[in-house]
């Protein structure tokens, strides 16, 4: 057979198909106006400054170099890296110890102490922390009334170095249900063999905890990790709850969140708020960055 008998047929380009974009288009168009969009708008505000004389107007970066200056802003955040390095282990172990003692099946009421670990985060937020605000009052409620009955200032919930501890504490109410059914989960998927395995080898309850239970959690303790760094960041509704029964330990720039609201609508800042809230999204988004690449080091050991 010649060259020149031989036909060549043409590459027949398949037809390309719209049909995907009608599912996912009302995702995209929500996830851009709800998402981006915001993003995207507060980047925009965070390179410009309202100047007594000419408005508005275009200032680059000198914004974000503001910041890197700005005491009030490292003050704030020094006190929600305190807070995260405190809080947060204590909170993931207690997650932890209740998530292993209900998948114990050694725990009786088993189900009625899982309800009552969760319904603290049915609670709303709100209604949790005016709760807790009537109990630490020093006035009224009972931090004032153990006072009165011990005779002397037995705990200040609201004093200058406990104040931190003091909203510690009811984030960990809040939140301790909340992880401990995150890691119950991850327990229940363990398959059975494993534990038919231990028990022909001999292993006791902590070894299997420790070479079973706790290998495994290992993915679900990272997401609680990261979305209890991100709620660290965000700390907002319980300090500024607070700030009236304890307006002079908890100031405006209690935390960045409180800062950056502040500066907007009470300072009227709206381009440096932008910018304070621009730097902390992308101070979160490092470290939740770090602590999954860490984790997913660490799983594939």
């Amino acid at each position: 057979m010649t060259m020149t008998s031989m036909r060549v047929t043409p590459s027949v380009r398949p037809r390309r198909q719209w049909r995907g974009w009608l599912f996912v288009g009302p995702f995209s168009a929500v996830f851009l106006v709800a998402f981006i969009a915001p993003v995207v708008y507060a980047i925009y505000l965070s390179l410009f400054r309202n100047r007594l004389v000419g408005g508005n107007s275009f200032v680059g970066l000198e914004n974000y170099l503001q910041v890197f200056t700005d005491a009030q802003f490292w003050e704030s955040f020094a006190r929600v890296a305190l807070f995260l390095a405190v809080q947060v282990p204590i909170m993931l172990l207690l997650a932890l110890g209740a998530a292993l003692a209900i998948d114990s099946a050694r725990l009786y009421g088993a189900g009625i102490f899982r309800i009552v670990i969760f319904l603290p985060y049915a609670v709303p937020a709100v209604v949790a922390v005016l709760m807790w605000g009537f109990i630490y009052g020093n006035s009224f409620g009972l931090a004032a009334n153990l006072n009165d009955a011990v005779g002397f200032t037995l705990v200040t919930p609201f004093a200058r170095d406990w104040v931190l501890a003091s909203i510690g504490n009811i984030v960990t109410w809040e939140f301790v249900g909340y992880n401990m059914l995150i890691f119950y989960s991850a327990l229940r998927t363990i398959p059975a063999d494993l534990y038919e395995a231990a028990e022909l080898d001999g292993a006791g309850a902590l070894r299997v905890i420790t070479a079973i239970k706790v290998p495994a959690l290992r993915g679900a303790i990272v997401i609680a990790t990261i979305f209890s760094i991100i709620g660290s960041f965000q700390l907002f509704n319980e300090p500024n709850i607070l700030k009236t029964l304890a307006p002079n330990i908890i100031t405006s720039y209690f935390t960045p969140n409180m800062y950056a609201y502040n500066l907007s609508f009470a300072g009227q800042q709206y381009n440096y708020s932008a910018t304070v809230a621009i730097v902390m999204g992308v101070i979160t988004a490092v470290i939740a960055y770090v602590v999954q690449l860490r984790g997913s080091r660490a799983e594939t050991r």
